[in-house]
């Protein structure tokens, strides 16, 4: 087994090494510059996603919509995989991950609205929608669809499912003692009771969680940060400094160059917010929205909470504490950087995690059940919930690395034929985006034709 572990990390570090990178943060800044800068629409983004009116075909609100991405989206990678990317890259990585945010928005507008284009309604009200649908009627491109539809499958379970009930099931067993055998019966059950009523089930528990989970924990990490405002300039210095110039050895930490600082804050940042992978833009579909770009702007303002404001926050949290320079890393780091503010640091870390944790076991399921049903047909949505359960009880009292890195693998193959089918189908895009939002009407309900 260890051998199998050993191969997989080093495929793991090959799909996710520089190609993929560059491919990645590439597809964001040519979609950010054909798009005449998106992003300056945020503020509108972020007043729509507030509407839950129901204003067209679909199974969930946009608002809905909206919270089940955020439920998938953020998770450990929120907490843990920032320490990580600041423990390799240095304080500067933390600006890096920030900038991929910022350019991802285009990123994952693109995703949402080909998704809501090219979405399939069933006669029994049901939708369904995705990159894979996309390679499909925008593309022509089954085949490439089936490949998507896949990955995602295999994905869905080692990286939404599995190893997350297993980092749950580790936080409570830390945090106040709990066996994984109970805490692992707990979640599964709460998991089932969830996720076997569907996605409107998931949504109307996503629209509860993920505003209350996202309110506390960048709440807590404010107070940290008013705690000790007093080194908070400097940090914001150094942080700025060390993206372009590196920084030197201190304490414990061996220094990194800005090299270093770009590809982890880079690789983390993408990790964390999905921009381009794929997955998002499936409940992006199942939106009642009048138009695909309304709900495109709902959706890119996932990635704008995910990484321009919750990894940011904790990474100003981590820096800030001074931790970072004494040589941990990963979960190590944040928790020491959380404990240097005795008594609210702690309880604002394991709340963040159980929530996190638990609402993207929610999500990730209503993704990979899409990508069975585009492979199988509906018929096979139900016992793939059933065994998406199971493998919660299983990932909470079982350690599997090779489920994660083979899960990894599978993240990093979703994003290169959804990468194909935003490059291509990019005027589709511009088109859609000139007639609903250059042109004022994101009223409109007709179609804006390719």
């Amino acid at each position: 087994m260890s051998y199998i572990e050993i191969f997989l990390a080093r495929v793991s570090d090959i799909v996710w090494g520089p190609p993929m990178l560059i491919l990645l943060m590439g597809t964001h800044i040519f979609l950010t510059i054909r798009l005449r800068l998106i992003q300056r629409f945020i503020g509108k983004a972020i007043k729509l996603s507030l509407q839950r009116t129901r204003e067209g075909e679909g199974e969930i609100s946009q608002f809905g919509a909206l919270m089940t991405a955020l439920a998938a989206t953020v998770g450990t990678g929120n907490i843990v995989g920032v320490a990580t990317a600041i423990a390799a890259g240095g304080p500067g990585a933390v600006l890096w991950m920030w900038l991929t945010g910022v350019f991802g928005i285009a990123t994952k507008y693109s995703e949402a609205l080909l998704a809501v284009k090219y979405r399939v309604l069933r006669p029994d009200g049901t939708v369904a929608g995705g990159p894979m649908y996309a390679l499909e009627n925008g593309l022509n491109a089954k085949w490439l669809g089936v490949l998507f539809a896949f990955f995602t499958s295999i994905a869905a379970f080692g990286i939404g499912d599995m190893v997350q009930a297993n980092a749950l099931a580790g936080v409570l067993k830390d945090a106040v003692g709990i066996s994984p055998w109970i805490s692992g019966a707990v979640i599964t059950t709460l998991t089932a009771i969830v996720v076997l009523g569907g996605i409107r089930s998931i949504a109307r528990v996503s629209e509860a969680l993920v505003p209350f989970m996202a309110i506390v924990y960048v709440g807590g990490c404010l107070i940290l940060l008013f705690i000790g405002i007093d080194t908070l300039p400097a940090t914001i210095l150094l942080i700025v400094k060390s993206a372009f110039t590196g920084q030197a050895a201190v304490g414990g930490f061996l220094g990194a160059g800005v090299r270093a600082a770009m590809r982890y804050g880079v690789a983390r940042g993408l990790f964390s917010n999905e921009s381009g992978l794929g997955s998002a833009p499936i409940v992006a579909a199942a939106a009642q929205t009048k138009n695909p770009v309304r709900q495109a702007l709902v959706s890119s303002t996932g990635t704008f909470w995910d990484t321009v404001v919750i990894c940011l926050m904790t990474g100003l949290v981590i820096v800030n504490s001074g931790a970072w320079t004494t040589g941990l890393k990963g979960a190590e780091l944040t928790h020491k950087a959380f404990a240097d503010f005795p008594g609210i640091g702690p309880v604002i870390l394991t709340l963040g995690m159980i929530t996190f944790v638990f609402s993207t076991i929610l999500g990730w399921c209503y993704y990979g059940e899409k990508a069975i049903e585009y492979l199988l047909g509906p018929r096979a949505i139900f016992p793939y919930r059933c065994l998406w359960v199971a493998a919660v009880m299983v990932g909470s009292v079982v350690s599997l690395p090779v489920v994660w890195s083979f899960a990894d693998i599978a993240n990093a193959l979703m994003a290169v034929p959804n990468l194909i089918v935003l490059v291509l189908l990019s005027g589709v895009v511009v088109a859609e985006t000139r007639h609903y939002l250059w042109n004022n009407n994101l009223n409109d309900s007709s179609s804006a034709g390719k």
